[in-house]
This record gives C-alpha cells, structure tokens and sequence, in this order.
C-alpha cells in the first residue's frame, strides 16, 4: 500500500511540474514588466512579419503589453473551426468578421463582454461611439453585450470593385468602349484573337480575369456587379446572394437574372475568353498576372480597386476605368453597381478578447491603443516616418512607397494591418491621402451614373446594422452553409461546363427545400424593423 500510494504522489507532483511547464503565456512579464499575451491575426497575403511594423512595437509598449502573434493569411476557416470547436482561443483575435455574430451565438461563453473594459479602460473607444453612434450600433448584441469592436475608416468610396478595359488595346484594334454585353463579347472575343497587345504573340492575351472565388460567398472584384447591368443591386461584390430591391428582401441565387449573367459568363468561358486559371489561382497569381511583362500587358478586361494598385506602375496607363455596360443595345433597365460604402468604412468584430484570458484589463488597453486616430492612421496606412509624414502642425500626409516600382495599394497591405485592422479615423483627423486614394474618386466617377439609381435605404440591406437573435442566427447559419456548399460549386460548374438551363429548376427547387425563403423572411422582419426605426 505504501508503494501504491508512493507512486501515486510522484504521479501528481510529475503532473503538476508539467501543468506548471505548459504554455501559459498568460502569467508571463519581460524584463521590462509588460504582459506577454497571445494573439491570432487574420491577415492579407501580402502583409510583412509583424515583427516589421513599428507602429505596432510602439503600441505593444505604451500598453505594456508583448504580444505573441500567430499570423495567418490562408485557411483561417478550417483553422477557426478546430480553435473554437475545442475552446482553446488566444488572449486577442484580430481580424475583418473572423467570428462572427453566428460565432458568438454558437460558441457562448467563450469571447468576453467587454462593455465593462471599455467603461474603465478604453477612452479611445468611447470617444469612437460617441462621435459615431452607429459604430456601438454594429457591436452591441440584442442583450446589450459587446463582443467584438468595429471600424471606422471613413475615405473609401461607394464600391470597392472597379471594372477596367485596356484601352491601347481598344486603339490598336480600332474598337470602341463597350456598351452593353454584346459588345464586351466581341471585345473580349477580338482581344483573343487580333494579338491586341501587338508583341506578336496572338495566344498571350488574358481577354478577361477576375478574382478568386471562394467557397463561402462572392467578394470584390468578381462579375458579380454585372447583376447591375440587370438594375440589380448588390452589395460587398454580392456576399451570399441577399439583396434589397425597392425594400423586399430577395436573394439572387434563385433569380432568373443570375441565370443570365451565369450564361454570360458560359458564353465567355467557351470561347476562351476568360482567363483558364479563373477558379484555380489565389489572389497574388491574379494580381501579378495583371502586372503583365515589362511594358506588355497580358489582361484586357477585369475588375479592381485601383489602376496602380490592379496592374502596378509600369502598365497602370494603358488602362481607363468603366461605366456599367447594359444587357443590350435595347435594354431599358437602370443599370446598378455594388453598393459596398458601409463594408468598406465600417466593419464589424475587427477584435475580439477570451474570456478565459489572465490579462482582460491589459488586452484592453492595448486594443485602446488602436482606437487612437493617430495609431489608427498607421493601422491603415503604415508607420509615422516611413509611411506618413507628420507635418508639424497636426497634420499628416500619406508618403509615396519607399520602393519606387511599388505602387501606394501594394505598399499599404505590405507594411501595415490596412484595411485588416481595428480602427477609428476620426473625421476631425487632418490627414492627406496618398496618390492612390486621390485617384479612386476619379476612377469611380465614371460608375457614378449607376449610384444614382441606388436608394442606401431601399436598395441596400443594412447587414453590419443588423443585429439577430440567437435562434434566428442559428437557424440562417445552418441554412447559409448548406446553400453556399451547392451554390459556389454549381457557379464554377456552369461557367466551366455549363448546364444551367437544364438544370434551373431543380437547382432552384433545392435552395428553397434547404431554406432560402425562410431566411429571407428573417431577414426581410429585420430589416422592416430597422426601417421603421431610422424613419
């Protein structure tokens, strides 16, 4: 019995010696007594080692905190999925939506309420909900808890998307902007074959790309927006399908004018006119395939944010930003864009705190950090000294990329969160745009005549405004998993193969049996109440 009870006490102090050896970052300080925290970052491809950004080392310190990242640029869904499956979350996760309100619901327990930790430790944050109240809007759930703070970016335009044609191409085959979808086929159709960049390669003309398509909805930079060619008008490149028309809730998934643009698109793919790698490629082979060849591009049509940052410096001149083209020559629709101003200056669940972190007051004061306009600014932008020039009298001024073969979009994503990251840009914060951003407005202009037929309030659902209950967050998540497992593979299908027409109605019949409808009757209660409420 002795042995027994000998063995057994080794047993425990071996247990508790390798308890005390885990990692618990949590209880450790640096010489210098900053808090060591954990922290998960979802962040672009392009973004440099966090190591890299000062502005970042600066606001760690002011905190007194030392943050240990984990930065991911791929995968975040399977990864998510295991994290929060078996509850084991860092102090702090950073990132656009990465969990969601479908999270929170699902996963209760888990992320801490920080409405306390902004009452006592986040000035910064409080002054955002007081000069922008929709901002406390987007973070507080229907029982009153914050889980997760939001953005306010304030400069970017009415779209993200911008849709772009090479216009030397356009000269040197004698052809016309195109009007409506006939004439983008013939275009397209003459850039593939009338070797349109005059290298004297007929077969190195990419007539038409866009950028990848993932698994979960559509995004920016997609032929979505040719729905507004329909008079559709969708938002953030198209999401999940949900749009408002005239203030009915729908979902273009099952409307005959995704059909048509789907047989648009079939049309193009059949004829090689779209780029072959379409669905395969990530983001950085769409941009750099963009980028063309020295002096010679390889792109005709796509879509993008910006002409340096889509096609870089050197080939940026070679192409004119689009108006929306029709349907057909005798269409009497009015044509529409993707409406994307709140997910572009606003953005929801930017950071979030664990509930069962050691240090909630210490990740706090470091989130403060990032509310400061002046820390915000670097967020987006990069560091004060290498990215922005203080100029002396409380003003700021975006300075040109350091590189000059690198253009101002790439450099931001590069050198800093962007557009990734927590932030308030206050509209009192004097702050000149870099080359870039001055030019979006003049590129969007041309898309302008399209807004004009954009009600924000009866064309635009309020997503980020709106705030589910539990059960009816539970109920769209389910529906919305299933609906996007058949809906994007049957996208791809149909461009690549086509079918649609045969395969329609069942198709349709499909989404309704898993649910659609049902959704968007919730949603269209919702947004029935935030009308009545803004009104």
């Amino acid at each position: 019995m002795k042995k027994v009870s000998s063995v057994f006490l080794v047993l425990c102090f071996l247990i508790v010696a390798l308890v005390g050896c885990s990692k618990d970052t949590s209880k450790e300080v640096t010489e210098d007594g900053r808090v060591v925290l954990e922290g998960i970052i979802l962040k672009h491809a392009l973004t440099n080692d966090l190591s890299e950004m000062e502005w970042l080392k600066e606001a760690e310190e002011r905190a007194g905190v030392s943050i240990k990242w984990e930065e991911v640029s791929a995968d975040w869904d399977q990864k998510k999925g295991a994290m929060l499956a078996g509850g084991d979350i860092p102090d702090i996760i950073v990132g656009p939506n990465v969990i969601t309100d479908a999270d929170f619901a699902r996963f209760t327990g888990l992320f801490e309420d920080l409405s306390e930790l902004i009452d006592e430790h986040a000035p910064n944050v409080q002054t955002m909900f007081e000069e922008k109240p929709e901002t406390r809007i987007i973070a507080t759930q229907l029982d009153g808890k914050i889980f997760g703070l939001p953005k306010y970016q304030r400069f970017w335009p009415e779209t993200a998307t911008r849709q772009f044609i090479n216009q030397e191409w356009l000269d040197n085959l004698g052809l016309d902007m195109p009007t409506n979808w006939d004439e983008l086929y013939e275009v397209l159709k003459a850039f593939k074959e009338q070797d349109a960049n005059g290298n004297g390669d007929p077969n190195d003309e990419i007539p038409m790309d866009f950028s990848p398509t993932g698994t979960t909805g559509f995004g920016f930079f997609q032929p979505t927006v040719l729905l507004g060619s329909t008079g559709m008008t969708i938002s953030g490149g198209g999401g999940q399908g949900y749009f408002v028309e005239d203030g009915v809730v729908n979902n273009f998934l099952i409307d005959e004018r995704y059909k048509e643009v789907v047989e648009f698109l079939h049309k193009l793919w059949k004829d090689g006119l779209i780029n072959s790698e379409v669905f395969t490629q990530d983001y950085t082979r769409y941009q750099s395939i963009a980028r063309g060849e020295s002096s010679v591009g390889k792109v005709g049509y796509t879509y993008g944010w910006e002409l340096t940052d889509r096609f870089g410096n050197e080939l940026s001149s070679q192409y004119v930003a689009m108006p929306q083209v029709k349907t057909s020559a005798n269409s009497t629709d009015d044509v529409s864009w993707s409406y994307d101003y709140n997910q572009l200056n606003y953005g929801m669940n930017m950071v979030q705190i664990s509930a069962n972190s050691q240090h909630k007051e210490a990740a706090m004061k470091f989130i403060n950090e990032l509310y400061d306009p002046e820390v915000s600014m670097q967020v987006l932008f990069g560091s004060l000294g290498t990215n922005i020039e203080d100029n002396g009298d409380g003003s700021y001024s975006v300075l040109p990329p350091q590189d000059e073969n690198m253009d101002p979009g790439t450099w931001k994503w590069t050198t800093s969160w962007a557009d990734n990251g927590p932030m308030y840009i206050a509209d009192s914060l004097d702050l000149t745009l870099g080359t870039d951003m001055q030019s979006v407005g003049a590129q969007t202009e041309p898309l302008l005549p399209a807004f004009e037929n954009v009600d924000p309030i009866k064309d635009v659902f309020p997503g980020m405004f709106v705030k589910y209950s539990i059960d009816d967050n539970n109920k769209m998540t389910l529906v919305n998993t299933e609906l996007m497992n058949l809906a994007m593979a049957k996208y791809s299908q149909w461009i690549t193969e086509g079918g649609i027409e045969a395969e329609w109605d069942s198709y349709v019949e499909q989404l309704i049996n898993m649910g659609i409808n049902e959704n968007i009757e919730i949603m269209q209660s919702y947004y029935d109440e935030y009308v009545a409420e803004i009104q």
